[in-house]
């Protein structure tokens, strides 16, 4: 299954996440993401409605990409993001950092 999937490139990159990320699949989701990214430099989207785990890895791959966006000015959000999940970020204090939507 594809977690991560590149949906629109128009005025912004919006990204798809679905199933699990993990330590096992953050590395081919950084790939992905940093592929599109380095292509084509804007704001990043995740629509997170698919998602339902990410573990410390993938906590640590968001925020290598966030520090990446932002160094070029551009914005990064995740929207969609269920409770268990922006529970996550909170207890890291990500969501201080990253503009996080449920």
């Amino acid at each position: 299954m594809q977690q991560v999937k590149l949906l629109s490139a128009d005025e912004r990159l919006l990204f798809a996440l679905s199933g699990e990320i993990d330590s096992a699949t953050s590395e081919d989701f950084y790939a992905e993401v940093y592929a599109a990214y380095t292509h084509d430099k804007k704001d990043i989207v995740f629509d997170c409605s698919g998602l339902n785990f990410i573990d410390s890895t993938t906590l640590g791959t968001f925020v290598k990409l966030y520090k990446m966006v932002k160094a070029d000015g551009n914005g990064f959000k995740l929207t969609k993001v269920c409770p268990r999940i922006k529970k996550l970020f909170e207890i890291c204090a990500l969501d201080k950092l990253m503009e996080i939507e449920s």
